[in-house]
């Protein structure tokens, strides 16, 4: 019962020391919480938010958490509720050990927008420890002549808990020789003392048997015991002395294993195995033997251990001497830490605001950390720095407190991230330092425009192109990432105002892909150009422009274009040539132009069909038509041919154009126009008669004409070919030439007249008219020009552009070797 009642008692103690707050309003603003050690696991300490001045659930949107200064963590946040909680269970005898209060520091650090607050919670002790001795059973030799009042140190019990819990006093059993006498030390726990209040006899008593208790403070007391054996002496009338009561010495921390501490010195005035002393580390505590050791026989004390000034700063070591007799004395050796400068600053890094946007102002708060020191006497002023030249700075908040802050404009283009190495130096000597690196990424914002990969486009489609090909793209690229970098493109009106360009072209918005919208025509249009703007799709967006020029290929979609001899459907006309006429007589010479350009209006001439395929032959470049041989008697009298004119397109094009030629005894025979002998009537009917009586008639007009032609002619030989136009234009009306053969335009036709004059072939006997030789010299085509201009003055009308007129050279340069 006893014992149940006791627990119900320690709960209650629990229960009353249970978690209470309060916060300070100091300089620090640190919000202060207490509570018992040996609280549960998920035990409730305090509510967070409710102190902080925040409503319930902000702690969870701005992304609350705990940093502690140490390695571990004793409490967790419940950051939708705002309460703090016991992580795991507290023991506040192996967090602090005897230091009083015991305090654990911690931050509460909120995100978004970063702000912290310091937090401390300070545990209270219980009483979980009884006073223990370490030496259950120690042994006293007091010899018999031991004057009364003399005092016997006792070693001191241990209770780990501290303040009123921990060990209060010492009270011994009922005996006749001794009283008990506590004392204190400067540092370290009470201790007692044996009081001799009678005289020992040996003979009488020679063991003396006692029991000490201690006792702590605690509610209910604790208490532990030790069983003390006095062994009475014979008498031995001197005790050794110490040269001194007490030794001060001052060790630095960093002072080697065996290092030497101090020599004590004792001496003994007798005689004999009681002059001979030994030297003992007696009623010392545990950290104090397992520190020191002590030489029994120099008295010298060494370390054990290293030191650590962090940890305890003084020693309070009892050293006793024993002569051979079994009598001791006591001193008594004081032992100051000295501190040095062992330990690096530490840096605890609490928040990292990391992407940062390259456009944040200076001074934007890019990280918090705090800087702690473990060596409080050396060491000086720590002092924190960046290790390279970075847009960044140091810079001090509260005590040990820091910030790292933006101190440059950023740009994400030239840098994305920086890899930011905090150093923490304190002054030493020697000086140590720490290095802490911090990953600091660099958010993109929309500043840079889309820039196109070249300075301006030229692109080129085929004409009678399908609609919707594809033609060429544009690229322009963003420096920015992301959204901002996601470049459409679109096309922009001419400034003149003029929208016909949407008309022929269109752009995917996404990739920058051209198309063509019609089919073109390389004789209507040759080429154009627009403007394509590219815009990036970041808030505020950029844009770039750049220009691009769509040329037009020409096609081989026009076929030649007969202008001599003239092919309107009726009889064409006939050429004479006379039957006299030798092998290589020029008859005449076939005139086409082809409205394409390039290769595709180069031209070549092919004899298709002929009467007598062996009489006659086509010049391929020009288009001239000679005699092959010399022309007999059996030669048919109308000779027809069909003349193939083709230019090098891919695929070739082509016309045909057919001629007559009537092979003549010289020019008295009537020039006739005869008509197909498959179309002539089986039958001679009425008509026919009144049709040979005109046919002759005709004739003999013909001749007549032929006649002053020819003379003509001869006179323009001898004044130098100057009324040659008039001769001509006869000619042309007697075979009913139109005025203009070829009227130009935009689809692809002669765009410019051109004149040509009638010759007569060189090196025969007679002068008959064959073919049409170019007079006028060539211009220059205009660009874009779809009208046909008439040259005054000239009956036939031909295109000035120079491929449309010499035909790959053929029947241009076959005209000027005929003057």
């Amino acid at each position: 019962m006893a014992f149940v009642h006791r627990k119900l008692w320690r709960s209650r103690q629990v229960g009353s020391l249970l978690v209470f707050l309060f916060v300070s309003v100091g300089g620090a603003a640190t919000i202060r919480y207490s509570v018992a050690e040996e609280m549960e696991s998920g035990s409730f300490v305090a509510n967070v938010a409710k102190d902080l001045g925040l409503e319930v659930g902000k702690l969870a949107a701005r992304g609350a958490r705990l940093v502690s200064e140490g390695n571990r963590l004793h409490f967790r946040l419940h950051r939708k509720t705002g309460d703090l909680f016991v992580k795991e269970k507290l023991d506040r005898e192996s967090l602090c050990g005897k230091a009083d209060p015991c305090v654990m520091h911690f931050e509460i650090v909120l995100v978004d927008p970063l702000q912290s607050f310091r937090a401390e919670v300070r545990v209270f002790d219980i009483n979980d420890n009884a006073p223990v001795f370490l030496n259950k059973e120690p042994v006293l030799k007091i010899p018999e002549s031991t004057p009364l009042g003399s005092r016997f140190p006792l070693q001191s019990a241990q209770d780990l808990d501290v303040g009123l819990n921990g060990l209060q006093n010492y009270t011994l059993s009922a005996n006749a020789y001794f009283h008990l006498h506590t004392r204190f030390r400067s540092h370290g726990p009470k201790y007692a003392e044996l009081v001799l209040d009678k005289p020992l006899d040996r003979e009488e008593e020679p063991v003396i048997n006692l029991t000490i208790t201690a006792v702590d403070g605690g509610s209910p007391p604790k208490s532990g015991n030790a069983h003390i054996r006095v062994e009475v002496l014979d008498v031995n009338d001197h005790v050794p002395q110490f040269s001194r009561l007490v030794y001060r010495v001052q060790v630095p921390e960093d002072s080697a294993n065996s290092s030497l501490v101090a020599t004590v010195t004792a001496t003994d005035q007798d005689e004999g195995s009681n002059k001979a002393i030994t030297y003992s580390l007696a009623q010392n505590t545990e950290a104090v033997l397992q520190t020191f050791q002590i030489d029994s026989q120099t008295g010298e004390v060494r370390l054990r251990r290293p030191l650590d000034f962090e940890a305890v700063e003084t020693y309070d070591i009892d050293i006793q001497a024993t002569d051979g007799g079994g009598l001791s004395a006591h001193s008594k050796v004081l032992v100051e830490v000295v501190d040095v400068n062992d330990n690096p600053p530490e840096v605890t890094v609490s928040s990292v605001s990391s992407p940062l946007p390259e456009d944040s102002p200076l001074q934007t708060v890019v990280a918090l950390f705090t800087v702690r020191d473990r060596d409080t006497r050396v060491g000086g002023k720590i002092t924190c720095f960046l290790r390279e030249d970075l847009p960044f700075s140091v810079k001090p908040t509260l005590r040990n407190s820091y910030s790292l802050v933006t101190d440059s404009s950023l740009d994400r283009e030239r840098v994305s991230g920086y890899n930011v190495t905090l150093v923490a130096m304190d002054t030493g000597p020697p000086s140590l330092s720490t290095e802490t690196v911090l990953e600091v990424l660099i958010a993109d914002i929309n500043d840079n425009p889309p820039e196109f990969l070249e300075d301006s486009y030229i692109l080129t489609v085929r004409e009678n192109n399908s609609p919707a090909i594809f033609i060429g793209k544009v690229h322009a690229e963003d420096r920015d990432v992301g959204k901002n970098a996601q470049v459409t493109y679109s096309l922009l009106p001419p400034k003149s105002g003029d929208l016909s360009v949407f008309a022929y072209i269109s752009i995917n918005a996404d990739n920058g892909k051209l198309y063509a919208l019609r089919t073109m025509d390389y004789e209507a249009i040759q080429d154009f150009q627009f403007v394509v703007k590219a815009t990036d799709g970041g808030f505020m967006s950029l844009s770039s422009q750049v220009t691009v020029r769509v040329v037009v290929l020409d096609d081989n979609d026009n076929r030649p274009m007969i202008l001599y001899p003239l092919q309107n459907g009726t009889f064409p006309c006939n050429d004479l040539v006379p039957r006299s006429a030798e092998a290589g007589y020029l008859v005449t010479k076939v005139v086409a132009v082809d409205g394409d350009s390039g290769q595709n209006s180069w031209l070549s001439y092919h004899l298709l069909k002929a009467t007598d395929p062996g009489l006659f032959s086509v010049q391929q470049q020009n288009g001239e038509i000679r005699t092959l041989r010399q022309i007999s008697e059996r030669d048919p009298m109308m000779q027809k041919l069909i003349i193939l004119v083709q230019d090098h397109g891919q695929p070739a094009l082509s016309t045909t154009a057919s001629l007559n030629i009537l092979l003549v005894e010289g020019f008295s025979e009537p020039y006739l126009q005869f008509r197909d002998p498959s179309k002539e009537p089986t039958r001679v009917n009425p008509t026919t008669k009144y049709l040979v009586i005109s046919l002759a008639v005709l004739s003999f007009l013909f001749l007549l004409s032929v006649t002053v032609i020819f003379v003509i002619h001869i006179y323009h030989k001898i004044t130098k070919y100057r009324e040659k136009f008039t001769i001509q234009e006869h000619f042309y009306d007697d075979c009913n030439f139109p005025n203009n053969l070829v009227q130009g335009g935009a689809n692809g036709s002669l765009t410019q007249p051109c004149p040509y004059e009638m010759c007569s072939a060189t090196g025969t006997s007679n002068s008959e008219f064959r073919f049409l030789k170019r007079f006028m010299p060539n211009f220059p085509f205009p660009h874009g020009t779809g009208e046909v201009k008439r040259e005054a003055g000239s009956s036939l009308p031909a295109n000035s552009n120079r491929k449309r007129s010499q035909g790959s050279g053929g029947h241009a340069q076959g005209s000027d070797d005929y003057m």
